[in-house]
């Protein structure tokens, strides 16, 4: 799959929904253990053991290998990952001290 900055895409298998932040080509992009879809489909099935863990509203998912980083705008109970790995919660910047 080819994901675009600004790509929003839908779980079949939960709730969740991102948007691209920064995408990458040739990846298998995933939320429950079920690919996301280009439209907001019903939900069908339950997410996949090991992909259960659920997405946060308003937080960025980033992988270190290929770069992406998602957005999620609706959470869901699906983990997303990428290639079979989950991604990461990306962490907030440190703002420099005041002193």
């Amino acid at each position: 799959m080819d994901l675009k900055a600004g790509q929003r895409l839908h779980s079949t298998v939960c709730d969740t929904s991102v948007v691209v932040v920064k995408g990458a080509t040739g990846v298998d992009l995933t939320c429950g253990g079920a690919p996301l879809s280009d439209s907001a489909g019903g939900v069908a099935g339950a997410p996949a053991s090991g992909h259960d863990e659920g997405s946060l509203l308003g937080k960025r998912y980033e992988d270190a290998t290929t770069g992406i980083e998602v957005l999620c705008v609706k959470p869901g109970a699906g983990s997303i990952a990428v290639d079979g790995r989950l991604l990461t919660l990306k962490a907030a910047k440190a703002l420099p001290s005041s002193d």
